[in-house]
């Protein structure tokens, strides 16, 4: 466990079932948490303890027992004398019960890395008992980007806590979109906090239902198809009512439903006209590499995610990545530049003939063709 906890502060009962010298049916009592002489925090310390045993027969039930630990006995454990460590074990299983987080959250003793743990899986009710707490989330930023990144949490809580960030110049790193985050708040009214719900965040929720009804696999189709009699470029039917609602919300709300959302979103929103929402949509960390495929040779974004792709590295492993970026001539040249070398040469060849590249990348394939054409001559 860590921290360790430190027995001494406990009494000498719980020293006595920890020890693997005492008969086994006093631990399993222990484990149950029904162990004579034990105070809550003792008794739930005891239970924390004995999960991690090696002996299973100790172990197993102590496990269950965390899972399912009767009311009385887990409200009178949280209290000043449970340990840090016992906190960081149990508190994340109740982070979706505000009435018990709201009384884990006011000990002084809880880590901050163990606040960063349950805002990961927190409900509306308890990122918001999260939220009130500013001095100890900007003592930990994970704390806001765990929040930010967590669906539950409401949209105008989320703007006010990239506000915060961005007021006490707090760079939140974990937030892969945090930059175009900041910026757009930038141009927004953030609101104060209501009990009710905001209409950005209702507009959210909406967006959450209507994506949860719509699934993409990048690898065999698309949100947006070319119209065969204008060669535009529409969205497919399928996606149409996430596409209306999508378009309709604030550019803070898009730019989180890019980094949160499903495949569809991602997929509408990295041909946002705003390019903020757009590299949002790329950037995210639930994006795929067959999206990344899809995208790289997409001739509908903008520079910006082009751009994005050909300067992550895990995205540039992928070989056809790296070709549709180098065929697409909306890559910076710059870029299409540097991946060139690395093509094959019929790769290169269809690059030198192909009339959609700019003329300065089929003019480098043509060149490195002929270079390679001198060399294999002169063997």
């Amino acid at each position: 466990m860590d921290p360790p906890v430190d027995l001494t502060k406990l009494g000498p009962a719980v020293a006595r079932i920890l020890d693997p010298k005492t008969p086994a049916p006093l631990r399993q009592m222990g484990a149950k948490g029904i162990a004579p002489g034990l105070k809550p925090h003792e008794a739930v310390t005891v239970i924390a303890l004995l999960a991690e045993s090696t002996d299973e027969t100790i172990s197993k039930p102590a496990q269950t027992t965390l899972e399912k630990l009767p009311a009385p006995l887990l409200m009178g454990a949280i209290n000043p004398d449970l340990p840090p460590g016992v906190i960081d074990v149990l508190a994340p299983r109740y982070a979706t019960n505000a009435s018990v987080m709201e009384r884990f959250l006011a000990l002084p003793q809880i880590l901050l890395e163990t606040v960063a743990n349950i805002a990961v899986r927190a409900s509306e009710a308890v990122a918001e008992l999260i939220a009130i707490n500013e001095e100890r989330m900007l003592q930990h930023p994970p704390i806001i980007e765990k929040l930010y990144l967590n669906k539950a949490t409401r949209m105008s809580t989320a703007d006010r806590l990239i506000e915060l960030a961005v007021r006490n110049k707090v760079e939140l790193t974990g937030i892969p979109a945090f930059k175009e985050a900041a910026s757009a708040i930038a141009d927004e009214l953030i609101p104060e906090p209501t009990a009710e719900p905001s209409f950005d965040d209702l507009e959210f929720q909406k967006a959450e239902e209507i994506a949860k009804g719509i699934q993409i696999d990048p690898t065999t189709e698309d949100t947006h198809q070319i119209d065969n009699s204008t060669g535009e470029e529409v969205v497919v039917d399928k996606v149409k009512p996430l596409y209306a609602q999508l378009a309709s919300m604030s550019i803070s709300n898009k730019i989180r439903r890019a980094q949160v959302g499903n495949g569809a979103e991602r997929m509408i929103l990295v041909r946002d006209p705003d390019r903020r929402v757009a590299v949002a949509a790329i950037k995210s960390p639930q994006a795929q590499e067959s999206e990344v495929t899809r995208i790289s040779a997409s001739r509908n974004v903008c520079e910006d995610v082009l751009r994005a792709i050909a300067m992550d590295k895990e995205w540039t492993r992928n070989h056809q990545v790296k070709f549709n970026l180098v065929s697409n001539p909306r890559c910076p040249l710059t870029f299409a530049a540097k991946l060139l070398p690395l093509l094959r040469e019929h790769e290169l060849k269809a690059i030198a003939k192909s009339k959609n590249v700019g003329g300065a990348v089929a003019n480098q394939a043509k060149e490195r063709l002929l270079k390679k054409e001198k060399a294999d001559k002169g063997k």
